[in-house]
């Protein structure tokens, strides 16, 4: 049964109000669906959503994942909610476990009750340091289980067991994306990524933070290149029943990002280099080829491009800093069950 509107399901997308969420809600929409976002705005804000609060196909909730409200039927669930930076994720440790396991876990529940198709956001971190690069999902990783980033790392690698689990189990059809790397508009300025960090500093005429080396390797995939291998990924048919590595196979070093950026905003920041962080990865590139083969999927945006039109972002909000964050508009709330 179809619970959403004549063009479209109803889609619960978890995390909605957060750097990526939002701009799934986005395309959703164009899309023709209709939309319930659920976030409890820890790492998320309302002002990213705010421009959807007057279109008829959207509405949201107020609420965490580990405490999930009751909500109307739905044909299609997003788990996107969790702090993705390790700044954040690492401020309330057992939170972001919780998010992870209890919350994927309540979000599975409601999928099966509503036999909802469910697309759970996995993350390249389940691959840790890895010692195998590129990185193919059928690569098991190298996760330190005690450290600091083990709330993320192994709450993720939780999650994936939950959602195969019940895949195998015949209970809910369940998607796995393995999301790299990903960057664009509305990232948090002070969010602790490294795109964002540097951004921001050379923006503010500041020396740019270049953790151990600089040489360490990331891949960058721009937001709207993630949402459309999300989405391809929700409506494959049949299910793959294989996680799907999602992220930009273009490998680039720590300073080369650093002098892209400043070559953009024609600027002349000085580096300053800090100690790496406790199990940071050192080398980062997806092995794509799953998602090319499934979903015919792969990036388009190059980092230039991308990056010059997060500047722009970067721009406007920065120029903007002054004005309150506060008395925003909120969006309708629905915790009430619909028929």
């Amino acid at each position: 049964m179809i619970h959403g509107t004549k063009t479209g399901p109803t889609v619960l997308v978890a995390g909605g109000a957060g750097f990526i969420g939002s701009h799934l809600c986005d395309r959703l929409l164009q899309e023709g669906n209709r939309v319930i976002c659920l976030d409890n705005y820890q790492t998320g804000s309302p002002k990213n959503i705010q421009p959807l609060y007057n279109h008829p196909g959207f509405s949201a909730i107020e609420a965490d994942i580990c405490a999930l409200p009751q909500i109307e039927p739905v044909d299609r669930i997003y788990n996107l909610a969790c702090a993705a930076s390790p700044p954040l994720y690492q401020a309330d440790p057992v939170h972001t476990m919780m998010t992870c396991v209890v919350g994927t876990r309540n979000l599975l529940k409601k999928a099966e009750l509503d036999t909802a198709v469910f697309l759970q956001a996995s993350t390249s971190e389940v691959y840790g340091d890895p010692a195998e690069h590129p990185q193919r999902e059928d690569y098991r990783g190298s996760v330190n289980c005690t450290g600091p980033r083990a709330c993320y790392d192994e709450g993720k690698r939780a999650a994936e067991a939950l959602c195969f689990d019940l895949l195998r189990a015949g209970k809910v059809d369940v998607r796995v994306a393995r999301i790299f790397n990903t960057y664009g508009p509305r990232m948090q300025p002070h969010d602790g990524r490294i795109v964002s960090n540097i951004i921001v500093q050379a923006l503010c005429g500041e020396s740019l933070t270049i953790y151990g080396t600089g040489l360490q390797t990331r891949s960058f995939c721009f937001v709207d290149d993630l949402v459309t291998g999300l989405t391809g990924l929700m409506d494959l048919d049949p299910n793959p029943k294989v996680p799907v590595n999602l992220g930009n196979p273009e490998e680039f070093s720590i300073v080369k990002l650093a002098e892209l950026v400043t070559t953009i905003i024609h600027g002349q920041s000085s580096l300053r280099f800090e100690k790496l962080p406790a199990d940071d990865p050192v080398r980062r590139r997806p092995d794509i080829s799953r998602a090319r083969e499934l979903l015919g999927w792969a990036p388009k945006v190059r980092l230039a491009e991308g990056l010059a039109r997060t500047i722009a972002w970067f721009e406007s909000e920065l120029g903007g800093a002054s004005q309150p964050r506060d008395g925003l508009e909120r969006p309708r709330l629905e915790t009430e069950v619909r028929a």
